[in-house]
């Protein structure tokens, strides 16, 4: 890495005192305060650094505090009994406090000097190994972004800014440190990383970093597959999924991870915006009433337009309507995981909440009550909701669903037809109890002669 390509290539380091900044301990987790002080205590560097430092400086709450030493791997493990070594790609330490895991790295060198402790492997201008360790003045450089190259002193409660990421903050605006095309090159996931951090923080992105997406993003394909699922979780499933969602598009990126998704949209169907629009906001809803979610229905709301389209082709071409939506879930489930690595048990739900669509039609008493005791009916439920845009049938078809649940189990069977037809009755309740059916007398058995 030729430092003479990066941007604010030497350090111009600004203190910035405790009595001037918002960083408080009080809102810093317990055990992160631990590893700060035992590492301090022994002597060594120790700084919360990162986006906890970022989030505190803004007025957020972080819910992860990563901390950067001077201590190497080996020595923080021989601090800390609860500490796991982890990462080949890049040697980290965990120091386990129940639940909570605080990241302890090593500060990162260039690996340019003379005599540097460790290893660095670079395929293509990719890093796939990097276990050099230098100074807190390089570690700022190999960042990605500077408002995250900011360190918090546990020795004097400072703030320690390399880069200009306390101006960044002030202008709102997402720079990264380097010649951005190099650092892409390195790790294409720093591209998804500005789309997200920009849609989190309501920030800009600098003109030189968004440059670079639409040359660049095809590597995003030589990502790791399960890298990209996490960084799906993070983008999707962390309260800002919509705005993370519209910042894909308006970058470009959103073609390199969901190619099927951005297909879709792309053919205009303004009903299938709404629906994967609205559920990216169910979702944020959830998440900020501190509800569950799920990634797979996320997935089966970003794969729906294309598994929807395939299987209406492949039953206008003669196949069975359950073997047209199997196959196109498997075609549709099988290209995105080349891209992003859905677990199994997320892509055997999203399956299912598809096959059930075509279910919803079919309202025969026996095979409206099968589909209320599936285990999926509620989410499958929940997604034809989403799907009222489609059509006036499909809005109708979801009220309808919605009275049904709220009837008894007998005024329901009532309102439905034993066989044939595809039109459900009006749910109103029936005017009287269903007829009680006689019960039959048993056969007399003859003597035997």
């Amino acid at each position: 890495m030729n430092p003479e390509a990066r941007n604010d290539a030497r350090p111009a380091l600004r203190i910035i005192p405790r009595e001037q900044h918002t960083v408080s301990r009080k809102n810093i987790s317990k055990a992160a305060l631990r590893v700060l002080y035992r590492l301090n205590e022994a002597g060594y560097d120790a700084f919360l650094v990162g986006g906890a430092v970022r989030d505190l400086l803004l007025g957020g709450h972080p819910k992860d505090f990563d901390v950067a030493t001077n201590a190497t791997p080996e020595e923080v493990k021989r601090l800390f009994r609860n500490c796991r070594l982890i990462g080949r790609r890049f040697r980290l330490a965990h120091v386990v406090f129940g639940p909570e895991i605080i990241e302890v790295a090593t500060f990162r060198g260039t690996g340019e000097e003379e005599g540097a402790e460790g290893e660095r492997h670079i395929v293509d201008g990719r890093i796939v190994r990097d276990n050099v360790w230098g100074t807190i003045e390089e570690d700022a450089l190999r960042r990605d972004f500077r408002v995250n190259a900011m360190y918090y002193d546990i020795s004097d409660f400072s703030v320690r800014d390399y880069v200009g990421g306390m101006r960044d903050l002030e202008d709102r605006v997402l720079r990264l440190i380097g010649e951005p095309a190099t650092r892409y090159r390195e790790d294409p996931v720093r591209m998804l990383r500005a789309a997200r951090l920009a849609a989190k923080l309501g920030f800009g992105i600098d003109a030189a970093a968004a440059a670079p997406f639409e040359e660049l993003g095809p590597l995003l394909a030589e990502a790791a597959p399960a890298r990209l699922f996490d960084e799906s979780l993070k983008m999707f499933l962390a309260g800002h999924g919509l705005k993370s969602f519209r910042m894909l598009e308006q970058c470009g990126l959103l073609k390199f991870l969901f190619p099927a998704t951005a297909r879709a949209l792309k053919r205009g169907d303004e009903a299938l915006r709404a629906l994967v629009e609205q559920g990216l906001a169910n979702t944020d809803a959830r998440v900020a009433e501190g509800k569950s979610v799920t990634p797979a229905f996320l997935f089966a709301v970003l794969l729906w337009g294309e598994v929807r389209d395939l299987a209406h082709h492949l039953i206008a071409g003669g196949k069975d309507v359950n073997e047209a939506w199997a196959r196109a879930a498997l075609q549709v489930v099988g290209e995105q995981c080349q891209r992003v690595a859905i677990p199994r048990r997320f892509t055997f739900t999203m399956e299912e909440i598809w096959s059930l669509q075509p279910r919803f039609e079919q309202v025969q008493r026996k095979k409206v009550f099968r589909l209320l005791a599936h285990p999926r009916f509620r989410a499958a439920f929940d997604f034809l909701l989403l799907r009222a845009h489609e059509s006036p049938a499909i809005r109708e078809l979801g009220q309808w669903w919605d009275h049904a649940q709220q009837l008894p189990h007998e005024t329901l069977a009532a309102a439905l037809p034993a066989h044939g037809g595809s039109e459900p009755e009006p749910a109103a309740p029936a005017a009287g109890p269903a007829r009680k059916r006689r019960r039959r007398r048993p056969a007399t058995k003859s003597k035997p002669a």
